[in-house]
């Protein structure tokens, strides 16, 4: 009889998982149907992008649309490299800035106590809420009147001012589950507050401050209203604006701007495939207590 039970157990567990990862793979699925269509209509050539009823399995896959973008087929070409030295340019210098403005911030709310700390941490949360549409009218006139419409710096401090609150907020979360008896220890052994802060805090924290960095990047990265409001020349537009190129009075090229959104792509999943571990241990961080 025993047996009978842990023989039914095991096969309701067995069910279980295999529903478990059936379901997972569907919705796995679903999600990524867009992303490989993107891909698909890359290498596709644009009557059959156009076809309807649509054609899903595609019949003759090239890459005419690359070499469209980049000069190769007789069209001009858009200036990819140069939006993609500005979207590089643009986004890692605001990931960078947002990360240690947001590592101090995080650790100050974190670690000490002040005046109006509360105030101050939910009015930084606050400016999150505000759509960034809203904020592309007052955010053009200032820019125009201090001369940085269409320049790597006015987009960079936008960013930046963009990036910082959510820095803070999640750095802080982290750095609130690093027992302080640490970085004591630390300092009763001969640290200065600043080295019990880099050797013995930050690497604890450091999986919480990649998953600040990726999402600060990705963020910038992949943000279109406002540089399209703040950028007008090549020098200064990014890769969101540069899909812009493939549009015209009457027609879109739909097949080069899903080539450049593919390259849009690309660095976004190696950088998310280099520090998936950081950012794996970052979101799970302080999920399990001992």
């Amino acid at each position: 009889m025993a047996l009978d039970l842990n023989f039914q157990h095991r096969v309701k567990a067995r069910l279980i998982s295999i529903a478990h990862t059936v379901t997972l793979f569907i919705a796995m699925s679903i999600i990524c149907i867009p992303g490989l269509w993107i891909v698909l209509n890359s290498f596709r050539p644009t009557v059959d992008i156009m076809a309807k009823p649509p054609v899903w399995i595609p019949r003759d896959l090239n890459l005419d649309n690359y070499y469209a973008m980049f000069g190769g087929a007789g069209e001009g070409g858009v200036p990819v490299l140069q939006y993609f030295t500005n979207s590089l340019i643009i986004s890692v210098t605001s990931t960078l800035i947002a990360l240690l403005i947001g590592m101090a911030g995080g650790y100050a709310f974190a670690r000490y106590r002040f005046k109006g700390k509360n105030a101050i941490f939910i009015g930084l949360l606050l400016t999150r809420a505000v759509p960034g549409v809203a904020l592309s009218l007052p955010l053009f006139i200032v820019m125009a009147k201090t001369g940085l419409i269409d320049t790597h710096i006015g987009l960079i401090m936008v960013y930046v001012a963009m990036n910082v609150p959510f820095t803070i907020w999640l750095i802080d979360g982290f750095f609130r589950q690093i027992p302080p008896d640490l970085a004591e220890a630390a300092e009763i052994d001969g640290c200065t507050r600043w080295q019990a802060f880099w050797k013995v805090e930050f690497p604890v924290a450091k999986a919480g401050v990649a998953s600040a960095g990726i999402f600060a990047f990705l963020t910038s990265w992949n943000e279109y209203a406002l540089a399209s409001q703040l950028t007008r020349s090549t020098f200064s537009k990014t890769m969101p604006v540069g899909l812009r190129d493939f549009t015209s009075e009457f027609t879109i090229n739909w097949g080069g701007m899903c080539a450049l959104a593919v390259l849009m792509i690309i660095p976004a999943l190696v950088l998310t495939f280099l520090v998936q571990k950081h950012l794996i241990a970052g979101l799970t961080f302080g999920g399990v207590k001992g």
